[in-house]
């Protein structure tokens, strides 16, 4: 393999538990819940799926059915359905849920997996381009750049800035054109069946990884060391998720 393509959320970063991410709004905006009543609204906000990178939705409210599906094809959507689920929640100030969308959009809403920074480095040491390729309404170059992990990322691929999302084969021709490789040498990493399982098509070879809670996921993304001195003729399809 000459090349890797990662997911970003749920393969490479975690994003915060939701009633961490709560909190932090409630802090900031200096208000203040009981906790039952913050446990309450946080799981009521998970249910609804509100939080990006979190758990799926419940249920897709039918005004916003058609937001949903093209989300993360522009900034404006994404914004728009992921406002939208939290609005189903009642909160102290209506304000809250803009909060709470620009609170998922900060690094520190984000942890890289124990072995996120081992694995990127070890790639660029051994001469593999990587590119980040993912699903989103936000520029998450900052994410990289807090957590010192930017210098090992050769170019992102952002779904709002192609207006194309994934599984379409198209936004993983752009990453593999960014670096230079052909399909058959690339390795595409995420934790979607569905979407990731879409570089498939064209040619690269796919391995999954588990969307868990950072600490329990120390080691998955380790495999990927093993992988890429794989035989390009030889489909890399096994992995666990």
């Amino acid at each position: 393999m000459s090349a890797v393509l990662f997911d970003f959320s749920g393969t490479l970063f975690r994003i915060e538990s939701t009633e961490s991410w709560l909190r932090a709004v409630l802090d900031e905006a200096g208000l203040a819940l009981g906790e039952r009543e913050l446990a309450e609204a946080a799981r009521a906000l998970e249910e609804a799926g509100a939080l990006p990178g979190g758990a799926s939705p419940g249920r897709i409210p039918d005004e916003l059915a058609g937001l949903w599906e093209n989300r993360d094809r522009s900034a404006e959507e994404h914004r728009a359905a992921y406002t939208g689920l939290s609005r189903q929640v009642p909160l102290p100030d209506p304000a809250l849920h803009d909060a709470l969308y620009d609170r998922h959009k900060t690094p520190a809403a984000w942890s890289p997996y124990p072995d996120t920074s081992e694995v990127l480095r070890t790639l660029r040491e051994r001469g593999i381009a990587v590119a980040v390729v993912s699903n989103i309404g936000w520029d998450l170059r900052p994410v990289f750049r807090e957590h010192g992990l930017d210098a090992y990322v050769d170019a992102y691929v952002l779904s709002y800035e192609h207006g194309i999302q994934k599984p379409d084969p198209r936004l993983f021709a752009v990453a593999c054109e960014a670096l230079g490789a052909d399909p058959g040498d690339v390795l595409m990493v995420g934790d979607n069946r569905y979407d990731d399982g879409g570089a498939a098509a064209l040619g690269c070879a796919v391995h999954f990884v588990d969307h868990l809670p950072v600490e329990k996921r120390p080691d998955a993304l380790r495999p990927v060391l093993d992988l890429v001195g794989a035989a390009p003729e030889q489909p890399v399809r096994n992995g666990r998720g």
